[in-house]
């Protein structure tokens, strides 16, 4: 087999790297929203783009918008681009994707970004039908209610920004509900669960937040008896040394079992003989 000379390598490396990008297929940057993707109405959001040291400008735009919501502040040659959104409207919401831009091409997209509004609508009630403490391994079912019609039920954790389950709802009581199944559930599911209520036509609208649910998954604790229960396993195990020592008693006073021999009974001889 012939060696490749090292030259012609970097050759073939460098042209397929130029080849890379003038395709625009630059590695896609990162979209965050600070202080977090869920957003209470009328709040301040702030969407940043994170991409390479030698990105020369960014842009941020939303999913099937053709262009940056505003080109002056988008496309800039600051590292760290970022869009100020000073009050949360529904008009705001959607799903929004960043790129950047190096030697004259712009990258791939970020992955989109889900941002919501919440407050919209009253807030439903979320509970555990097994109780707030439960095992590993346990099935955990959360059910989220709510007076209002609600289309769909989200159930979020901690921050409320990781959506853990997003499920259709039914009627329940005048209302609709939904049940959240957790199984089996594990230490890594403990935490703060909230759930919201949502409509399919405006998905990134959501109700208030429900109040939260501390959610805690415990193993069983060893069993440490009260120094009541231990004097009585005491007295009962005293009492039951005393039966058996007046059984053996009585066994020993009656002579104990009879004794069957397996020898023949003695033959009589005649002495007359």
């Amino acid at each position: 087999m012939s060696m490749v000379p090292p030259s012609l390598l970097c050759l073939g490396l460098c042209l397929s790297q130029s080849t890379w990008a003038q395709k625009g297929n630059l590695p896609p940057p990162r979209i965050t929203a600070l202080p977090g993707s869920t957003v209470p109405a009328k709040s301040h959001v702030t969407l940043l783009c994170q991409g390479p040291k030698q990105a020369e400008g960014y842009r941020i735009s939303r999913v099937g918008s053709p262009e940056p919501m505003d080109k002056e502040e988008q496309i800039t040659s600051r590292k760290t681009n970022a869009l100020s959104i000073a009050e949360m409207t529904s008009g705001k919401t959607g799903l929004y994707h960043c790129s950047y831009q190096r030697g004259g091409r712009w990258s791939q997209f970020s992955d989109p970004l889900q941002l919501v509004m919440t407050g919209a609508y009253d807030k439903p009630s979320l509970s555990s039908m097994a109780g707030t403490v439960v095992s590993p391994g346990e099935k955990v079912k959360l059910q989220c209610v709510s007076k209002i019609n609600h289309d769909v039920f989200i159930l979020t954790k901690e921050d409320g920004d990781h959506v853990t389950q997003n499920q259709s709802s039914v009627p329940h009581d005048g209302g609709r509900q939904t049940i959240f199944l957790l199984n089996p559930v594990s230490s890594t599911q403990a935490g703060t669960f909230r759930c919201y209520g949502a409509f399919r036509d405006n998905p990134y609208v959501w109700s208030q937040p429900s109040d939260p649910l501390q959610l805690q998954v415990e193993a069983p604790t060893a069993w440490h008896p009260s120094v009541e229960t231990q004097v009585r396993l005491s007295l009962a195990a005293l009492l039951l040394l005393v039966m058996v020592v007046l059984l053996a008693e009585a066994w020993c006073s009656q002579g104990g079992p009879s004794v069957k021999s397996d020898e023949p009974p003695p033959q009589w001889t005649d002495k007359r003989r």
